[in-house]
């Protein structure tokens, strides 16, 4: 797995790393971020479909080779119909672990055993390449500030997903903008209205985790 074939789930975990702490900002909201991405990516793909707002498998035995986006979709196909609101986050650290475990494999990311309380065995991840993060953070910084038109549909995917989740990886709360989100998600290509659910979502669960740190 290179940089330039990260999927959209992948990138929106690497944005989400603070290099300065080597820790995930938003921890609490980012299951549900790197969930968003997965959906949002099959459903550019044509292999997720919008049937009344319920999330669809068109094929059941079509694949994407990318061991997330095809456990997500396995996930979907044997699960009880579900709209794309309850995906988001129904099982979300499913997929979030799946991630963590593939950009491990890809070098990306380093696990470290310990045991909680001493007792129970954890693993913890750190970053192995931080300036790929940083790299990817800059790009993404790009494209919430510069126009719109001519971004690549996974481009204004990922932009519109980590504006968001509100990042502070990438942007003061006072520069981001639902305008541009908006522009965001119309040129996210044909799958642009079940981005704007799933953006939907993402937007309240970043509102939830600001409320609960204010709390």
């Amino acid at each position: 797995m290179t940089d330039g074939s990260l999927s959209l789930p992948a990138r929106l975990y690497l944005l989400a790393w603070d290099t300065s702490k080597s820790e995930v900002t938003g921890a609490a909201q980012v299951p549900q971020l790197v969930r968003a991405g997965a959906l949002a990516e099959l459903a550019q793909r044509g292999l997720l479909l919008d049937e009344d707002g319920i999330a669809t498998p068109v094929d059941m035995d079509a694949s994407t080779g990318d061991p997330v986006l095809d456990g997500l979709l396995e996930l979907v196909r044997e699960s009880r119909p579900h709209r794309w609101r309850a995906w988001v986050t129904l099982h979300a650290r499913v997929t979030l672990d799946a991630v963590r475990e593939q950009l491990t494999a890809g070098g990306y990311l380093r696990a470290r055993k310990k045991r909680a309380l001493g007792l129970f065995p954890t693993v913890d991840h750190e970053l192995a390449r931080p300036a790929v993060a940083e790299a990817l953070q800059e790009e993404a910084r790009r494209i919430l500030r510069g126009p719109t038109a001519d971004l690549p549909d996974r481009d204004a995917a990922l932009g519109a997903l980590a504006a968001a989740a509100e990042l502070r990886t990438l942007l003061p709360r006072k520069d981001r903008h639902d305008t541009h989100t908006e522009q965001l998600i119309e040129h996210s290509g044909p799958a642009s209205p079940v981005l704007r659910k799933i953006v939907h979502e993402v937007r309240g669960a970043a509102t939830a985790a600001r409320v609960a740190t204010r709390a």
